[in-house]
């Protein structure tokens, strides 16, 4: 192991319990336990799954200002962004590349946090107050100061339920991107949410799987308390400590991009995550001036991102030298992402969730390929395409969506 690698206050327990770990984003990280990563995918999709996100960084930025400056560097718009509630977008340079995704929350009209990916907090700190110039604000990076876990899967309510103060009234009125609890100065000081021992807590209904859940942010001494706890309460339903690989192949199927893979150093635009834009009615223009706005044209993009789906449960690496061939034979562009979801196949034509309510009765779910290609033609859903990576190929279809019946939107009464 690179001994330079950060780590989060969970390491010990992730190496004592049989982890498999590696580098991810300068940290080192569970990629899966002796469960492995299809029975940590599948865990989440039937059940509940918990997943270590320390590595992700945290941004305060309060002062009269905040509003201004965030909606000036941030894709979204936030003009109609009401407190408590959370909104995903990009942060671009002025050439209209990505620099990191991320979700910003707002606690006030004048206070605000941002949650960055891993080694991207004080990247986007510095990009923050560069753009800052007269503006009254204050930009605290709280990197490795904020610790975080994620818990996601039908059963992730009934669960936290066990462990939280007056569950019944933190979990009403709780909608999708929204959240409960307090940040400050101190960080993270009195909440509303508190677990049982006292423990403030900001819980926000969002995740990385496209499936019902929640992030909770706290201190970092209480969070190894928080993990076990949670495991403990979970037991009854099978819940399931996972890794980075389920997290990626349950983030794939859900249409989910990875920052610095399926968007980076390109410009941010024509891909499956267009909302993250402000676009007019028509997309001929966009509702507000904000950074990197000028350089996305899209009659002048030569790229294009979409989502596919392949043939089977075989996969290419992503990269460079895996090639995206068209129907004619050309090379057209390069797969981003390739991961498999092992909770779908294809049926009839369709393909289907092993979640779903109305699964037909006695089918065997496979698990099906599935990611991100950049191409430099427009495509349209239904066509097919070659992946090749050396001697290996797959069929690949493009796709609006990949795995359905997704229960991150749904009212989270059928949850609790």
């Amino acid at each position: 192991m690179n001994t330079c690698l950060k780590t989060t206050p969970l390491n010990d327990w992730h190496k004592s319990s049989g982890a498999n770990m590696a580098d991810f984003g300068g940290f080192d990280m569970p990629l899966w336990y002796d469960t492995g990563v299809k029975n940590e995918h599948l865990g989440v999709l039937k059940s509940a799954g918990i997943f270590d996100t320390s590595h992700m960084a945290c941004i305060n930025v309060n002062g009269n200002d905040a509003f201004e400056l965030i909606n000036y560097c941030f894709t979204r718009d936030i003009t109609t962004l009401k407190q408590g509630r959370c909104v995903y977008g990009a942060f671009l340079s002025s050439d209209g590349y990505c620099i990191d995704d991320a979700i910003v929350y707002k606690f006030s009209d004048n206070f605000f946090m941002i949650c960055v990916n891993a080694g991207m907090g004080d990247a986007i700190t510095q990009h923050l107050d560069a753009n800052k110039k007269n503006l009254k604000v204050v930009i605290e990076d709280l990197s490795e100061k904020i610790a975080k876990v994620d818990i996601q899967g039908i059963n992730s309510a009934r669960i936290l339920s066990k462990l939280i103060q007056t569950p019944d009234t933190v979990f009403t009125k709780m909608p999708y991107f929204s959240f409960k609890g307090n940040f400050n100065e101190s960080v993270l000081g009195e909440s509303d949410v508190k677990l049982l021992d006292g423990t403030p807590v900001l819980l926000s209904r969002s995740g990385y799987t496209g499936e019902f859940g929640f992030e909770i942010f706290l201190a970092p001494d209480a969070i190894v308390k928080l993990w076990k706890n949670i495991l403990s309460a979970g037991q009854p339903f099978g819940i399931t400590a996972c890794g980075l690989g389920s997290r990626d192949s349950l983030r794939a199927g859900a249409c989910l991009p990875l920052s610095h893979q399926d968007i980076g150093h390109w410009k941010f635009i024509n891909h499956p995550w267009d909302f993250a834009l402000p676009y007019n009615k028509e997309k001929t223009s966009f509702t507000k001036d904000f950074l990197g706005a000028d350089a996305l044209v899209p009659a002048e993009s030569d790229s294009f991102t979409y989502p596919f789906a392949g043939d089977s449960l075989r996969k290419v690496s992503a990269g460079d030298n895996t090639h995206v061939i068209d129907e004619t034979g050309a090379i057209i562009g390069k797969v981003l992402t390739c991961a498999t979801d092992m909770g779908i196949t294809w049926h009839d034509g369709k393909i289907v969730c092993i979640c779903s309510d109305n699964l037909p009765q006695g089918i065997k779910i496979k698990g099906i390929s599935c990611g991100f290609v950049m191409v430099s033609k427009k495509m349209t859903p239904g066509m097919t395409l070659t992946l090749k990576e050396g001697k290996r190929t797959i069929t690949a279809t493009i796709m609006t969506d990949i795995r359905p019946d997704r229960t991150a939107r749904k009212k989270l009464d059928n949850f609790i």
